[in-house]
């Protein structure tokens, strides 16, 4: 069945489905709605957690199906945690989830994370499996409109009263990043241990008391200031800045290339390919030099690279997430970028070996 995000919290006091399946650009929302599966599964006896990293289409499903029909040696509940890198698992992987869901034991949640699917994504036989055996639950980007609402609502959900020029600075500062607005959130808490703020303090709040911010990084790599970037990125790193929120923003604005590539090898003008909800038009200029030096294959490789980053920031690869970003700035900024010859192997395969 279809559940929309702001139904989820009822939905889940009042049931728990066997799947779901959520799908979006948001990693935030996403990130939060997941968390919230999980921890109704949780109080609910889910006590172990098996994830499955899928991204590739040669990734071997038999390992899952095996553990969704193998009983557990203490009978404790499983989640079965599905990560897609992109929307199309292929064959094998649609089979493998449609026959996950027809033979979901009791003592099985299957949970599958991905991103954005496109229409013709939706009507697949895996989606439709999702959906007749639990929920499918589909993340929207939160546009420049609605921005100043979506802030509003989580200062209330903290507790903190702010008035509409607070709301305002904070969209202005936070250029769409949800995670980043999020964080500015939960530092006015401690900055604000009355709930209360006024323009003062949240202006001295999200001021650029450090040297370097992530908006800077993103503007000089998609501008091909690679030396640039580089610089910040060390300086993010040494001032404590968390790699996560890095690449939030990195692959906010690759997704964003990827798509607009492909738009543009099917015809439609650069301009017109960049108009898509959730581009800031501060950002345009700089996304249009990117795009003028980005095929979608490339894109496509950049993604298998951000996919390897969020693995090793995880602490599910062995590899540093400070050089797995500068990796993927270097590509983004177009030095020591991707070619479509190297899709073969791909970097972020090439380290894990």
């Amino acid at each position: 069945m279809p559940l929309r995000p702001e139904h989820l919290d009822a939905h889940l006091k009042d049931s728990l489905a066997s799947a779901y399946l959520i799908t979006g650009d948001e990693t935030l929302l996403v990130q939060e709605a997941a968390d919230q599966i999980r921890a109704t599964a949780r109080a609910q006896g889910f006590s172990e957690r098996q994830i499955y990293q899928v991204d590739n289409r040669y990734f071997d499903w038999n390992p899952l199906l095996a553990e969704a029909n193998s009983p557990s040696l203490f009978a404790d509940k499983k989640i079965l945690e599905v990560r897609l890198a992109t929307g199309k698992p292929g064959d094998s992987g649609s089979k493998a989830i449609a026959e996950l869901c027809e033979h979901l034991a009791d003592d099985n949640l299957l949970l599958v994370i991905a991103p954005k699917l496109d229409k013709s994504s939706l009507k697949t036989k895996w989606v439709k499996a999702l959906d007749k055996t639990g929920a499918v639950i589909q993340i929207w980007p939160v546009n420049t409109a609605q921005l100043p609402r979506w802030i509003d609502a989580r200062l209330k959900q903290a507790g903190i009263t702010a008035n509409r020029q607070v709301v305002e600075i904070l969209a202005e500062r936070v250029e769409g990043n949800l995670l980043a607005a999020a964080q500015e959130v939960e530092k006015l808490k401690l900055l604000a241990p009355d709930g209360k703020v006024d323009a003062s303090i949240v202006s001295a709040a999200v001021s650029d008391s450090a040297r370097y911010n992530v908006f800077d990084l993103i503007h000089k790599t998609l501008s091909g200031d690679a030396q640039g970037a580089t610089h910040v990125l060390r300086g993010l790193q040494e001032e404590g800045v968390e790699p996560m929120a890095v690449l939030w923003a990195l692959t906010r604005e690759v997704r964003t290339l990827a798509r607009s590539a492909e738009a543009v090898a099917n015809g439609v003008r650069p301009e017109q390919a960049l108009n898509q909800p959730g581009v800031w038009e501060q950002r345009k200029t700089a996304l249009r030099k990117a795009l003028h030096r980005m095929s979608p294959a490339q894109a496509n490789l950049l993604l298998r690279q951000i996919a390897g980053t969020d693995r090793a920031i995880k602490g599910m690869r062995e590899a540093s997430p400070w050089n797995e970003l500068l990796d993927v700035v270097l590509s983004l900024s177009g030095h020591n970028a991707v070619h479509p010859r190297n899709l073969r192997l791909g970097l972020s395969d090439a380290r894990d070996r």
